[in-house]
């Protein structure tokens, strides 16, 4: 998919635009989980996810050729702020489709970066398809979820977290349809690092977790998670196959899991956290009697979260978790 010196490529690219993220690490969640934490901020991003790199790095590819008339794409909204974000950098029109429903606060956050948003569909699925359509009527270049200049530019979180960190025991990030776990793989293996990868995805939406079981693509009728970063029912095959080399488990966790993780989050580091993001801590939270005294890294993916839904959470947790 790349080699080393593509990837330090895409980093040169991406930090041209912004700084690294950090990776901390706190001792509350220290202590709420018998490890060593480090987590590594996508939050702190411009588009307040890890998206945003991949974003840059594929509309840069794009304009290494002939000039698109514009991209329009589907998500259920990182993806989509990232391309709107690199999409009006380099000057293109951008096209989102999200689907009916779909968060007001990401809704807006596209919006804002330049793009113009169509609702359509009940779920990722179905607006990909509507996304598929414009694309043919318009002329514009279909972005896929899932492309290895996607790949290439949300690894550059894991290039700075595996060389600010080389030696963890194991890293746990969510998927949704793979681009950050693909990336975290990868980077592992080019730095000749024995780092585990663990996966996660929702109870509620677990198709890559019973494609990795199964050994083949496994699609499910619904993704009905609120963590929508992973609420995805069609596994990518290319993703699918990297995962599969290259991770060590997938582990399922549930909305009140992960809604515990996100409290914990916001008691111990005073981060907010998206559903995606607040996954890893949830299924570390799960796994803690086989992690004690570890070296763990967690990827909180991003910070995008209806404030109403997160102000509930917050509001019905108990003060000591």
């Amino acid at each position: 998919m790349f080699d080393l010196p593509a990837l330090e490529k895409a980093a040169s690219l991406v930090h041209s635009v912004l700084p690294p993220t950090p990776q901390i690490a706190w001792p509350l969640l220290a202590e709420r989980t018998g490890c060593e934490i480090f987590v590594k901020h996508e939050n702190h991003t411009p588009t307040g996810a890890f998206k945003v790199r991949g974003g840059l790095v594929y509309v840069d590819g794009l304009m290494h050729g002939e000039r698109p008339k514009g991209l329009v794409s589907a998500t259920r909204g990182n993806h989509g702020q990232s391309l709107a974000f690199a999409g009006r950098r380099a000057g293109l029109a951008i096209t989102i489709v999200v689907p009916q429903g779909n968060s007001i606060e990401k809704n807006a956050a596209i919006r804002a970066f330049g793009a113009e948003l169509v609702e359509s569909g009940r779920d990722f699925d179905e607006a990909r398809q509507t996304a598929a359509e414009i694309a043919e009527t318009r002329g514009f270049v279909l972005v896929p979820p899932f492309h290895a200049d996607l790949v290439r530019g949300v690894a550059t979180y894991a290039l700075e977290l595996l060389r600010a960190v080389p030696d963890l025991d194991a890293i746990y990030v969510p998927i949704g349809l793979g681009s950050g776990i693909c990336g975290l793989i990868k980077t592992r293996d080019l730095l000749g690092l024995k780092t585990e990868i663990i996966g996660i995805v929702s109870t509620e939406a677990d198709c890559y977790a019973q494609s990795f079981e199964q050994g083949r693509v496994v699609t499910t009728q619904t993704a009905t998670t609120f963590a929508d970063g992973m609420a995805c029912r069609v596994p990518m095959p290319e993703a699918l196959e990297i995962i599969r080399q290259g991770a060590t488990r997938i582990v399922r966790v549930s909305d009140a899991e992960i809604k515990a993780a996100i409290c914990a989050y916001h008691a111990d580091t005073h981060n907010m956290t998206e559903g995606a993001g607040a996954a890893p801590l949830a299924a570390l939270m799960q796994e803690r009697a086989k992690q004690q005294g570890k070296r763990i890294g967690l990827i909180l993916t991003g910070a995008n979260i209806d404030r109403s839904l997160y102000a509930k959470m917050i509001a019905d947790a108990p003060l000591i978790a």
